[in-house]
């Protein structure tokens, strides 16, 4: 359980950076631009493995029991998730909806998977990335994030939602090989 708690303080610890707008600066001045975002990827990358490695070491000591259904729920859950993943990277119009696609992508996917795991190393890293998610959006609306003005034609909205479903089918072939758990 140790190695998840490290993995999660390193990623969250380096996603607080941009956050904090005195440091990141005075780091950029230190360092640089493009030295900054290496560094800044190395660092979540190292924690990310870590994340993943230490949830496949934890042991499994249940906190509650999943409804039956509660599998079911996730898997239509992850579809707009991956759809709000897709987006937040694409030219779209979903950005004049919400200021925060991949932030709502991240809470839909740690709440889907808070409702199928009930075991303490899901509590840790998908309430952790949802409570996270949340407060991140929080900080960007207080530092004035704003939603997109630009008006895009449908055919881009087709493509990221196509884009999202093709992302959704491959996690779901690939999750039982991946995460050790068939979906469907």
């Amino acid at each position: 359980m140790y190695i998840i708690l490290l993995g999660l303080s390193i990623f969250f610890g380096i996603h607080l950076v941009p956050g904090l707008v005195g440091l990141r600066r005075r780091i950029i001045t230190s360092l640089g631009e493009r030295p900054y975002q290496v560094l800044y990827s190395i660092i979540s990358l190292i924690g990310l493995i870590l994340i993943v490695y230490g949830r496949s070491k934890a042991e499994f000591q249940p906190i509650w029991e999943p409804p039956v259904w509660s599998t079911d729920v996730a898997v239509v859950l992850m579809l707009p998730s991956f759809i709000f993943l897709a987006s937040a990277n694409m030219k779209s119009n979903i950005k004049r909806f919400t200021r925060h696609p991949m932030l709502w992508g991240v809470v839909l996917w740690s709440g889907a998977h808070l409702l199928a795991n009930g075991d303490l190393a899901s509590l840790l890293l998908f309430g952790s990335f949802g409570a996270f998610s949340l407060f991140g959006m929080f900080s960007a609306n207080m530092r004035g994030a704003t939603k997109q003005e630009t008006k895009y034609p449908f055919t881009r909205d087709a493509v990221t939602i196509v884009a999202g479903l093709v992302a959704y089918g491959v996690f779901i072939f690939f999750h039982p090989y991946f995460f050790g758990a068939s979906v469907i």
